[in-house]
C-alpha cells in the first residue's frame, strides 16, 4: 500500500513538473505573459484537457503560407480564428456531425427576412453585434489577412470561415478552457436560445426539468469525462441531454436536428424529413424518465398544439397574407405596412413560444406567452386590418367571412346565456364579487 502510494505520488509529481516545463517552453505563453495580453486565456488553457494532452497555442492556430486567413507573426505563421475544419484535425467525427447539423447552416440568415430587420431596418452594427453573434456572419479580411473588425471577434454557431467552413466550436465549447461543464450547462444554450422568438432558456427554466436541474445541480456531474444519462446522473436533463449527449442506447451527437421531428422555426410547423426516427431517438431519452405511455400521450398533446396553431391561426393568416399580395393590396417591400409586422409577430413571436412552450412543457409559454397572445393578436389585430385593406375586394372578404365561420372561431358569434352565467357565478363564488 505504501509503495503503492508512493508510486502514486511520484507519477503526479512527474507530471506536474512535466506539464510546467511545456508551459514554461512554449514562446507564445511567455510573451503574452509577459506583454499582459490574454493571461486569463493562458490559465484556463493550463487547465484544460487540451493542456493535459499537449495541445499547444500553434497546434490550433498554426496556418499554412497559403492560407487565406495566414499572417506572420513573431516568426511564425498563424491565423487569429480557429476553425471547425481546424479541429476537425483532432475531432474529426465531432466535425462531420456538425457539418451536417442545422446549426452549422445558421449563418444562412444573411439571406432572409429577419436579416431584413437587422442589417436594413435596424441597421448594419445592430445587426453585426445582435443577429450574427448568434447566428455568424461572413468573415472578411483586411490587406494584411487579419480579420476585418467589421465582421470579427464573432462565434456565431454558423460563422461562414474564409476556409470555406461552416461554424464556431467556440460558440459551445468556451475558450480555452474548452470545459465539456460549459457546454452542458443549460445557460450555454441560452446565449442564443432565449427572447421574444425562440425564449428556450426560459422554457427550460420554468419547465420541470429546469426546476430539477437547480435544485440538484450538485449530482449533475457536469464535469466527468462520461456524461451517460441513467448511468453518471439521473437528477435531471439539460438542453445536452436531451438534444446532444449519450444515453446507454445512443451515442452523443453534434447534430441536435437528428432527435427532433418538428420545425417549429417558420410561419407554418412542418414535420422534419425522417421523422419517425427522430423521433424515437428523442423517446429514448425521454424513457429514461418515463414511462412510453407518458412519452407517448406527452406528444400526443405537443401535435394537438402544433395542429392548433397551425390549422386554427397560421395557415388561414397566410392565406390572407399571400391573397392580399395578389391583389396587390399589399407590396413587395417587407414590413413597410401595419400588417406584415402584425402577420410578423403572429408567427414568429406568439406563435413560436406557444410551439416551444409545448415542446419542453413550458405551461406559461404555452398559454400567457403564447396562445393568449396568438388570439388576440389574430383577433383583435390580424383580421380586422385584413378586413379594412380588403373592403373593397368581395373575393378576399367572402375568404375572410368563410374563414370566421368555421367552427374553431364560432365564438365570435357569442357565447351562450348558461355559458355567461357560468363565468359569471364562478367570479362570484371564487372572489366573493358580485357582477
Amino acid at each position: 500500500m505504501k509503495n503503492f502510494a508512493l508510486l502514486l505520488l511520484l507519477s503526479l509529481l512527474v507530471f506536474f513538473l512535466t506539464n510546467l516545463s511545456f508551459a514554461q517552453d512554449n514562446p507564445c505563453v511567455q510573451c503574452h505573459i509577459e506583454k499582459n495580453i490574454g493571461k486569463t486565456a493562458i490559465q484556463e488553457w493550463k487547465q484544460s484537457k487540451h493542456f493535459d494532452n499537449g495541445v499547444e497555442c500553434l497546434d490550433c492556430h498554426a496556418a499554412e503560407s497559403t492560407d487565406k486567413d495566414a499572417w506572420q507573426h513573431e516568426g511564425e505563421t498563424i491565423a487569429v480564428i480557429v476553425t471547425p475544419k481546424d479541429c476537425a484535425n483532432c475531432h474529426e467525427t465531432e466535425w462531420k456531425q456538425f457539418d451536417k447539423s442545422h446549426h452549422s447552416r445558421a449563418g444562412e440568415i444573411l439571406g432572409s427576412l429577419d436579416n431584413v430587420l437587422g442589417e436594413v431596418i435596424e441597421g448594419v452594427p445592430a445587426a453585426v453585434l445582435g443577429c450574427k453573434q448568434c447566428h455568424g456572419g461572413q468573415v472578411k479580411l483586411l490587406a494584411d489577412n487579419r480579420p476585418d473588425p467589421t465582421t470579427w471577434p464573432n462565434t456565431g454557431i454558423g460563422r461562414l470561415n474564409v476556409d470555406g467552413s461552416k461554424g464556431s466550436c467556440s460558440a459551445c465549447h468556451s475558450r480555452h478552457y474548452f470545459s465539456v461543464k460549459v457546454a452542458r450547462n443549460p445557460e450555454n444554450c441560452g446565449k442564443c436560445h432565449l427572447g421574444p422568438d425562440h425564449p428556450q432558456a426560459e422554457i427550460y427554466a420554468e419547465s420541470k426539468h429546469g426546476i430539477a436541474f437547480r435544485a440538484n445541480i450538485a449530482r449533475m456531474a457536469l464535469y466527468e469525462d462520461t456524461w451517460v444519462l441513467g448511468v453518471d446522473y439521473s437528477a435531471a436533463p439539460t438542453c445536452a441531454t436531451c438534444h446532444m449527449s449519450a444515453t446507454t442506447d445512443m451515442a452523443i451527437t453534434h447534430d441536435p436536428g437528428e432527435r427532433i421531428s418538428w420545425t417549429l422555426r417558420p410561419a407554418i410547423s412542418k414535420k422534419q424529413e425522417n421523422w419517425e426516427a427522430k423521433r424515437t431517438a428523442m423517446q429514448n431519452v425521454c424513457h429514461n424518465c418515463h414511462s412510453k405511455t407518458y412519452v407517448d400521450y406527452f406528444y400526443q398533446q405537443y401535435d394537438n398544439a402544433v395542429d392548433l396553431f397551425n390549422n386554427k391561426f397560421a395557415e388561414p393568416a397566410d392565406q390572407i397574407m399571400k391573397k392580399l399580395a395578389a391583389a396587390k393590396l399589399t407590396n413587395s417591400t417587407p414590413f413597410d405596412e401595419k400588417i406584415e409586422w402584425t402577420f410578423y409577430y403572429l408567427w414568429h413571436h406568439e406563435g413560436r413560444r406557444a410551439r416551444m412552450g409545448a415542446s419542453m412543457m413550458g405551461p406559461d409559454y404555452v398559454q400567457w406567452h403564447g396562445f393568449f397572445e396568438v388570439a388576440e393578436r389574430f383577433y383583435i389585430e390580424f383580421i380586422p386590418e385584413a378586413q379594412e385593406l380588403a373592403h373593397k375586394n368581395k373575393e378576399i372578404t367572402a375568404f375572410i367571412e368563410e374563414i370566421l365561420n368555421r367552427p374553431e372561431h364560432s365564438w365570435l358569434k357569442g357565447m351562450s346565456p348558461e355559458m355567461r352565467e357560468n363565468i359569471k357565478k364562478f367570479y362570484e363564488d371564487r372572489y366573493k364579487l358580485k357582477y
